[in-house]
């Protein structure tokens, strides 16, 4: 590399230009996906180092939030270059690679090709970051799923294979990234008598990928030892999640112990509303959440994650 060029790169780094890591940790997007971005699309190009890491400087990094911004608009990321670089607005009319991202896996579950189902997510997951990935594909994803199900021939074996994919899938994720991660966890517990609930996984994955340690119980536990797990794991916050309806008045003695945040999170919020909203009144620390996203959110803002 030239004298002009490695010059070029000190100046940079004497400015607070950024290394790709602290980029990540900024915007939340992961430095595989910033690769894929800059190789395949050209998204943002990087100045590089005589070793060859890359360096970002604050436009970039402005840069990176107004792709998220397209990405959060539903605006596949092949797209996004022209329109950001043309200050074009997105046509509602151009179709949506996120449809045919979810027909290909709704084909690939309908036939239990776990390697289709696989490859597909894991392409997406190169492309996009996770909450755009929950938001645009797999919450819709499993929407579709549920009509889909309903009353149909093979329902449950569909069910149980995607339910086992993604299991095992997230759970693979976040055991990687534990093992990467200190700190105090976030507990996150199944509160139904659902044998898996896919958004308390979804909700796992976002926490983990923010790089927060994540420990899940797949299963309710009893009063008192709820209590006994907080005091063995010192958890920073603990989620109960539920899709279904739930023994509001048990919450409390369940929660009793627990002087950690609390999250109550699922479609349970919805179907309790009134009298979780009492609860919270009554609990200190303790937020609802509906979904996934929102509790991702919740934790975000109360500076939990």
């Amino acid at each position: 590399m030239s004298t002009s060029v490695q010059d070029h790169c000190a100046q940079a780094l004497e400015q607070g230009w950024l290394p790709i890591r602290e980029v990540a940790r900024q915007t939340g997007v992961n430095a595989v996906t910033l690769r894929a971005w800059e190789r395949r699309y050209g998204l943002i190009v990087p100045l590089r180092t005589p070793k060859g890491h890359r360096l970002f400087s604050l436009e970039h990094v402005q840069r990176v939030h107004s792709i998220l911004t397209w990405l959060n608009r539903g605006v596949p990321v092949s797209q996004v270059k022209k329109l950001i670089d043309t200050a074009q607005t997105s046509n509602d009319e151009t179709p949506s690679e996120w449809h045919s991202l979810r027909q290909h896996l709704l084909q690939a579950i309908s036939e239990l090709a776990e390697h289709r189902v696989d490859a597909t997510f894991n392409q997406a997951m190169a492309l996009y970051p996770p909450r755009t990935l929950c938001e645009q594909l797999l919450m819709p994803l499993l929407a579709d799923l549920e009509l889909r199900w309903q009353g149909q021939f093979g329902a449950q074996m569909e069910r149980v294979f995607f339910y086992s994919w993604l299991r095992s899938k997230f759970g693979a994720r976040i055991y990687h990234n534990n093992r990467q991660l200190k700190g105090a966890p976030l507990l996150l517990i199944n509160q139904s008598d659902l044998p898996l609930e896919p958004h308390l996984w979804l909700t796992a994955w976002l926490v983990s990928s923010a790089n927060c340690p994540v420990e899940v119980f797949d299963w309710p536990l009893p009063i008192g030892e709820l209590a006994l797990a907080v005091e063995h794991l010192q958890p920073r916050a603990v989620l109960l999640y539920s899709s279904k309806a739930i023994n509001v008045q048990a919450l409390t003695k369940l929660l009793g112990g627990v002087s950690c945040p609390k999250l109550i999170a699922g479609p349970t919020v919805c179907i309790h509303q009134a009298e979780l909203a009492v609860l919270a009144h009554d609990i200190p620390e303790l937020l609802l959440a509906e979904n996934a996203l929102s509790a991702h959110q919740a934790l975000i803002q109360r500076g939990l994650v």
